[in-house]
This record gives structure tokens, C-alpha cells and sequence, in this order.
């Protein structure tokens, strides 16, 4: 299907519900961000493209079920789906371990993250959490290696407010889907029952059935998967300047297949070629576990101080049967430790952050042949990566914000210092098979220049541009893979790597009005050392046999643009969209000593989203029709070229979709939401996906608040 595109305007964001006897004001009212400056500041005050997200709230209205399924109408989002259960947002033209999650600020990227696309933030329950904000670009100042497409800051919600007795406040969801064949169920508490304690947290039950694509494709077999989550927080109010919080969260997935690979990626479309393994599945579990201390003016000059310190372990499972009968179980684990110190410090004229972290990673993987009596016949010097491993990455960095003038401009200057070492004590030579081990390290001095001015003193219309570097240290997983990479490859480890380094130039506009929200950008990445797969000539168990070098140098640019309008007290509609291209050096063939200019993986078509909605004057009922549309995805590099199990000959189809979505407030405590999505039941994915999206798909979400 040929889409019609037109360039030039492309923007997001969903408009929530406003109650009717609300005064349109409140769109002129500050709308605070923490992610960019690590502080709370306006977003009309913040010289980057930024972009809030609802957690539980829009998961409920939207009908969607994973954290980057919240971001796909975000300019520059795309959200590939490897499976149904292993989403991974390319962000800017960017992802896996060159795009940075964080969980309340701290780190969910470790140094088992794999290259390309990856499933690590669906283990991020979207229904636990209160905001989330997206950084677009480099946040390397603020976070360090990763931070390059952009940063996804998922805030968990704080106990409530005091308000003279004890607060109890319970909620229960129920998310059903007829094309995802999917139940959903939450249970969630927020509490402070007395003024020096707080505490939330909740249970999330998952069981998601076998998709069932478009009116051609229907039931794709193998791509349901099972998961829970579970999360809680305890805040201690120590005294008006002093708080202490305990937070935990555990997510388990299991079962998720990788159907593209195996004999049940059967569908028959657009000619994509099929896999022979009779089992490729995964399993996760995710816990993190942090303790915080919060105080205000705890020295002279120093306004506000915050001390971090966290738990995180990972680990992955995977099973394969191939086409022979050979199974194996393979995986990693990984426990992080980090710490955080952040200071913020008011000056004559600016505000200053800054501070240090710390992060440590222990990495164990395993590699096994099992038997018809399930007992192990082979056991592996590593797994997927190093068998054992320590990973270390150490920063300190400041930001100082200074206003110029009669608050003419803002002035952002940025920069951070970091070192990062990688001590694998036992990986596998690929020529030998026998043990090696690795001891590499690595510095960085990252910095950004960025400048705001505003066209009108209230700053409802600003604009700015900022030059910021970025940076990415090569991992334990860059370092010593071993194992099947895209269909046709086999990765072997790759030692001696640097530094890929990264220079975003970006231009932008936002306006924020009582009737209208207006974003506006364009950027351009260039790119240098990116790490690579390098063709050695060589074929290992029927696979291509590859390694890694930093050959990539190029870029990428796009343009994006959001804007909402809000001008009638029961109308509203929004428009987004985004336009991308890159390329990178790289070698295309087996063997070959020279490279070639290529496309990067997997470039975003152009894409645009559409809406409007209706509700009535008192706020109970409303209606609301969107669109998806997206060109269709040509631009190949020549690995995607390769990917025929993903990416059809000739690139990805374009698509055009229709969502309808309602909702009725029964009582103020009883909520109930409806969608319909795929309107007309088309057949489409995502450009890059494993899986196609599902067919007409009914959504019906029902929150009960006690």
C-alpha cells in the first residue's frame, strides 16, 4: 500500500481528559520535568525535545499493554517487535544499548544489553508506573555510556499528599483483548496512614494468547507468553526536609517464543521466507531493589541532595530445538550495584547539578546440551557472553543552568568525566575453543552547549538549539558474544573495541498556549566508531560468521513535530509525525576489506499520527478517532536486505490504520474504557518486527477505584 505522506508537519501526544468545569488555562499551566536536568523544571524552560507519557492512566484510556507501546506516537519512536513479548523502541535511529531506560532514575541498561533491537524494556510494567518521560537525544551529560537516541525516564507514583488523617486508597483493573487474547489484572494501593509514612505498590497478572493478525494472516501461532509484576515503595517522612525511600519491583516473563526463527513463523505474507527451529523461547525475571535519601539544605550552597543506592539482577533463559533435534539452554545472569550522588546547588544568575555514580556488574552465562532424559550432554566454556565477567562504569558530571541577561536566554553547559572497564575472566577463543580472558578500559569526557530563548516573556513561545555529545563504552556483550545474532549470523567475540562516539546537532520550537501545544525539531547525529558486525568469511553451524570493529562512521538526521489544540471545552485533536534517514560506513560481504556507505538498519519511514475527541460537557463520556500511517519502509541496509524471515524483499509494506476508542465515568470511582483498533482488520507490521500487528482488536479496560 502506497501512503500519501506530507512533509513538513509531524507531531504527538494523546490529550487526557480535562473535567468540563476546568478552565482551558490549565494548558498554560508549568508542566515539570525532572529528566533532562535531573532537577524539577518547566518544560517550556528545557532546551530539549521532550515529550510526557501517563503510566497507568493512559495504559487504562489507550488500551495499551507495554512501555513502548505508550511511546509509539511519539515523533521518532518506532516500535519494533521482534515477538509479541520483545518490543524495543528505535529512537532517533537508535536502539537496544544505544537508548537508555532508567526506573526512578536508576540504570536498567547493564552490560549483558544486546546490539539491535532487544526485550529488556518490556520488563518495565507500564501499569505500575506513574510518568514516564522521554528524552529525545543525547543525555550523555546527565547519565553517560547509552544515552544516545534518547533517555525513557519511568517515574514510579509517591505516596499521597497528608491531608490531616489516614488515606487508604485501593484500585483494581481489568484489560481484556480479542485479537491479543489477552487478560490483563492489577491490583494497586496507595496509602499514607500517618504523616511520617507512605507506601504504594501493586500486583500486575498477565496471559496473553497467540495474536491473531489481519483478515489474510490471522492466528500467528506460538506469540502469546505469560508475565507478572509486582512493585512497592515505602517512604519515611523524616521532617519537611528529610525523606527516605525503600522500593522494590519483581517481573517475571516466561515462555516468550522468537517465531520468525522456528517453524511456527508460518504466515504467509508478503513472500517472508521462513525459520526451521522447532523451539526458540525465552524467560525472564527482572528484580531491583533501591534505598534513597532525599534532603533539602543539608549543607551551606547545597539546596537540595539526593543518595541512591540499588540492587538489579537479570536474568534470561533461552531454549533451542533445532531443525536436527538438538536442544539447548543458554542465558545470563547479571546483579548491579550502583550508587548515585546528586547535589543541586542555587547560584547568582543559575542552578547547578551535579554529582557522581557508580555501577558494577557481575555477569555469569551458561551454555548446555540437554539430553531426551532432560539431563545435560555438553556443557559450554560461556553462554550468549563471558561466563564470568565484572563490568565498572564511574562518572562524575555537572550541568549549570545560567540565565542571561533580563531573562533573555537560558545557557545550558554540561560535561562529565567517565571511566568504564570491562575484566572477563573466562571466554571462549573462537579458534581454539579453548579459555581466554579479557581486560580492557575505557575514558570519556562528554559535553553539551545548549541555548533556550524565549519569543515572549511569559516563555509560551521559546526556541533553542544545542550541540551535545554522546557516548557509548563497549560491553561485556560487545566484547564476547557468542551465539546466533540476526536469522542468517553467528556472532564470536570481538575484543580490542573503543568508544563509538556521537555529535547531535538540534534546532527546535515550542509553543504552549491555552488553546494550542506546539513542539517542533530537527537534529543531525554524526557518528563515529560505530561497533559493527564485520563478515569474516567464515561459516559456523550453517550460520554466517561474524565479529565486531569500530567501522561505522556516518549519520542521522530526521525532523519531528507534535502539536495539540484544545480550543473548544469539548473538542480536541492532535497531529504528529517524523521524517528519518542515515547512513553509516560498513562492510557488506563476507571477507570483504573495504567498506561501503550503507543505510543503518532498520531507518524509520516516514510516519504521522492523527486524532480528535469529543466529550461531553460534564467530562463522562467521550469518544475519540485516531490514525496511524506510516510510508513504506524501502530504505534498506544490507543486513536488513538479509533479514527475509522479518523484512519482506524489497522492504516493509506502508500501512494505514483506524483506531475508535470511548470511555464513560459510571461513578467517580468506577471507569470504564473501550477501543477498537485495526478498524478495518489490515494486515500490517511494524518495519523490522518478527510478528505482525493484531487484526480488528476490541480492548475493553474496567478500573474500580475503593
Amino acid at each position: 500500500m502506497k501512503i500519501c505522506w506530507v512533509a513538513g508537519l509531524m507531531l504527538v501526544m494523546v490529550i487526557p481528559p480535562v473535567p468540563a468545569d476546568e478552565d482551558t488555562s490549565v494548558w498554560t499551566l508549568p508542566e515539570f520535568v525532572v529528566t533532562a536536568s535531573r532537577a524539577p523544571r518547566d518544560l517550556q524552560s528545557e532546551p530539549w525535545a521532550l515529550y510526557t507519557v501517563d503510566g497507568a492512566d493512559d495504559v487504562n484510556r489507550l488500551g495499551r499493554r507495554t512501555t513502548a507501546d505508550l511511546l509509539r506516537d511519539v515523533p521518532s519512536v518506532m516500535i519494533q517487535k521482534t515477538s509479541n513479548a520483545q518490543t524495543s523502541p528505535f529512537i532517533r535511529g537508535f536502539t537496544g544499548y544505544q537508548t537508555l531506560a532508567l526506573i526512578d532514575g536508576i540504570r536498567l541498561n547493564h552490560t549483558a544489553f544486546r546490539s539491535g533491537p532487544n526485550q529488556y524494556w518490556n520488563t518495565i510494567d507500564p501499569f505500575s508506573i506513574d510518568r514516564f518521560e522521554l528524552l529525545l537525544g543525547p543525555g550523555a551529560v546527565q547519565y553517560g555510556s547509552d544515552a544516545i537516541g534518547g533517555v525513557l525516564n519511568a517515574l514510579t507514583p509517591d505516596a499521597p499528599e497528608w491531608t490531616g488523617e489516614s488515606t487508604w486508597n485501593n484500585t483494581f483493573l481489568y484489560r481484556g483483548a480479542t485479537a491479543e487474547r489477552s487478560h490483563i489484572g492489577r491490583w494497586s494501593t496507595a496509602a499514607r496512614p500517618t504523616p511520617e509514612l507512605g507506601v504504594t505498590g501493586g500486583f500486575t497478572w498477565k496471559d496473553f494468547g497467540d495474536v491473531q493478525g489481519g483478515r489474510r494472516v490471522g492466528r500467528q501461532r506460538k506469540t502469546g507468553y505469560d508475565e507478572w509484576a509486582a512493585d512497592s515503595k515505602i517512604q519515611f517522612f523524616l521532617s519537611d526536609d528529610a525523606t527516605v525511600t525503600l522500593a522494590h519491583q519483581s517481573v517475571r516473563q516466561e515462555d516468550a517464543w522468537r517465531t520468525h526463527r522456528t517453524v511456527f513463523g508460518e504466515i504467509d505474507w508478503k513472500g517472508l521466507e521462513h525459520g526451521d527451529e522447532q523451539v526458540h523461547r525465552f524467560d525472564q525475571a527482572r528484580d531491583l531493589t533501591y534505598l534513597r535519601l532525599d534532603l533539602k539544605e543539608p549543607f551551606a550552597r547545597v539546596d537540595q541532595m539526593q543518595l541512591t543506592v540499588s540492587r538489579h539482577a537479570h536474568d534470561e533463559e533461552r531454549e533451542r530445538v533445532r531443525n536436527n533435534g538438538r536442544r539447548t539452554v543458554d542465558g545470563f545472569d547479571v546483579e548491579s550495584y550502583g550508587a548515585t550522588l546528586q547535589l543541586q546547588s542555587t547560584h547568582t544568575g543559575g542552578i547547578l547539578i551535579y554529582g557522581a555514580d557508580y555501577y558494577r556488574d557481575r555477569v555469569t552465562s551458561f551454555d548446555r546440551d540437554i539430553g531426551p532424559d532432560g539431563a545435560p550432554t555438553r556443557i559450554g566454556l560461556q553462554g550468549p557472553l563471558a561466563a564470568d565477567a565484572y563490568f565498572d562504569l564511574a562518572g562524575v558530571f555537572a550541568q549549570n543552568t545560567i540565565t542571561l541577561g533580563d531573562d533573555r536566554a537560558d545557557l545550558v553547559l554540561g560535561a562529565r568525566y567517565t571511566y568504564a572497564r570491562a575484566d572477563a575472566r573466562r571466554v571462549e577463543d573462537p579458534a581454539t575453543g579453548g579459555p581466554i580472558s579479557l581486560d580492557e578500559q575505557w575514558q570519556a569526557i562528554t559535553g553539551s552547549a545548549r541555548l533556550l530563548v524565549p519569543l515572549t516573556a511569559d516563555r509560551r513561545h521559546v526556541v533553542y538549539a544545542g550541540l551535545s555529545q554522546g557516548f557509548r563504552a563497549p560491553t561485556i556483550h560487545d566484547l564476547t558474544s557468542f551465539g546466533v545474532a540476526r536469522s542468517d549470523e553467528i556472532e564470536i567475540p570481538a575484543p580490542d573495541l573503543d568508544n563509538e562516539e556521537f555529535l547531535t546537532y538540534e534546532i527546535g520550537w515550542k509553543s504552549r498556549t491555552p488553546d494550542w501545544v506546539v513542539q517542533l525539531g530537527y537534529y543531525y547525529t554524526q557518528i563515529d566508531g560505530l561497533i559493527v558486525k564485520t563478515a569474516t568469511g567464515r561459516e559456523r553451524d550453517g550460520f554466517r560468521e561474524v565479529t565486531k570493529s569500530n567501522a561505522g562512521d556516518g549519520y542521522v538526521q530526521g525532523a519531528e513535530a507534535a502539536l495539540r489544540w484544545r480550543g473548544h471545552p469539548q473538542w480536541s485533536a492532535w497531529v504528529s509525525g517524523s521524517w528519518q534517514e542515515g547512513k553509516a560506513d560498513v562492510f557488506t560481504s563476507a571477507g570483504e576489506t573495504t567498506r561501503e556507505r550503507d543505510y543503518i538498519s532498520r531507518i524509520m519511514p516516514p510516519t504521522a499520527h492523527v486524532g480528535v475527541r469529543w466529550q461531553t460537557s460534564t467530562g463522562r463520556y467521550w469518544l475519540e478517532a485516531a490514525g496511524d500511517f506510516a510510508a513504506k519502509a524501502n530504505r534498506l541496509s544490507d543486513g536488513d536486505r538479509r533479514d527475509t524471515q522479518r523484512i519482506p524483499r524489497g522492504g516493509t509494506p506502508g500501512y494505514a490504520i483506524a483506531t475508535l476508542r470511548a470511555g464513560l465515568m459510571v461513578t467517580p470511582d468506577l471507569t470504564l474504557n473501550m477501543a477498537i483498533e485495526n478498524l478495518f482488520d489490515e494486515d500490517y507490521r511494524i518495519h523490522g518486527s518478527g510478528v505482525n500487528e493484531p487484526g480488528r482488536n476490541v480492548i475493553a479496560t474496567v478500573t474500580w477505584a475503593l
